[in-house]
């Protein structure tokens, strides 16, 4: 999985699909850490998609009680929300349905096993096309922001210095 997403975003690997952040962030976009974090959490859930055996899509859902992402508020249980992250197609893979089908079963589980009325998510405000697509489906500009963490690499090596996250909503009732 860390493979995955590491190649979705990127590196030059990256460059072959059109969710590529390389002209933004250099280093990691995840660690094997992180995505065991993810998987101790019983208020997440990943979801992974698989194609002749072979994993090329997966996303992080997690439960949360306000409106803000995971990282304040995990382990609260059940809420009104839920957030959408660590989202990676092949990129090879990309343009083919399988992330428009993996975003809707996210939505779903959230909906029907949760109970959540809102799917929030952060993406950083520099990627256009990127917000666009999640526009196409549904998801609206918050106005709100929040800081990228710079100096905290575990994030990524920022390669431009006005990088912010913009957060996004979907109603899901």
């Amino acid at each position: 999985m860390v493979a995955l997403v590491e190649s979705a975003y990127r590196g030059e690997a990256s460059r072959a699909g059109w969710t590529t952040e390389a002209d933004l962030l250099a280093g990691q976009r995840t660690d094997a850490a992180e995505v065991g974090a993810v998987i101790a959490d019983p208020a997440s859930q990943l979801l992974l998609a698989e194609h002749d055996g072979s994993l090329v899509a997966c996303c992080h859902l997690q439960r949360v009680a306000g409106p803000a992402g995971p990282e304040e508020t995990a382990g609260r249980g059940e809420g009104a929300s839920a957030y959408f992250g660590m989202f990676a197609v092949s990129p090879r893979r990309q343009g083919a349905g399988i992330g428009s089908r993996l975003l809707a079963e996210a939505e779903r589980r959230a909906r029907t096993g949760w109970g959540a009325r809102e799917m929030r998510m952060k993406v950083i405000s520099a990627r256009a096309d990127l917000i666009a697509w999640y526009a196409r489906r549904g998801y609206v500009r918050t106005g709100e922001t929040s800081p990228f963490p710079y100096g905290d690499e575990r994030f990524g090596v920022p390669l431009r210095g006005d990088l912010e996250f913009a957060v996004l909503v979907k109603p899901l009732a």
